[in-house]
């Protein structure tokens, strides 16, 4: 019973694997028809085939780095500071990615801001009325 139980797992993460290379195959194929238009040139089926196992090994090799880069600083969870890490070869990836996330910290913060500003707003109101009360209950 176990082995059967062990196969369906395997089976079912081969299952999965397949509809991820399925996915990025059919992605890599629109692209490459965006391009071929653009460029007006065309791209054999081999050619797109070949830039998706690539894409999909390339994909895999980057999970694996980030899970490493996260086990080496005793951590459960990837982060952007591994991200950052995984894209040091590349200057330009690694700016895009700094920039990306200076961009979420910074809409991060004016999402938190107004958040503590509305509920200091709220607790403000709900205070005032009550003190309108002591006060008419003082005359």
């Amino acid at each position: 019973m176990m082995e059967e139980e062990e196969g369906a797992e395997e089976q079912q993460r081969f299952s999965y694997q397949q509809r991820l290379k399925a996915a990025v195959h059919y992605t890599v194929g629109c692209l490459c028809e965006e391009v071929a238009s653009d460029k007006e040139m065309q791209f054999s089926k081999q050619t797109i085939a070949a830039i998706s196992e690539v894409t999909f090994q390339q994909c895999e090799n980057f999970a694996k780095d980030l899970e490493m880069f996260a086990r080496h600083a005793k951590r459960s969870t990837i982060n952007t500071e591994d991200v950052k890490l995984l894209t040091r070869r590349s200057n330009s990836l690694l700016k895009y990615i700094t920039e990306k996330n200076e961009d979420i910290a910074q809409f991060n913060l004016e999402r938190k801001a107004k958040k503590k500003k509305k509920l200091e707003d709220e607790n403000k109101n709900s205070v005032e009325p009550a003190e309108a009360g002591v006060v008419e209950s003082e005359n």
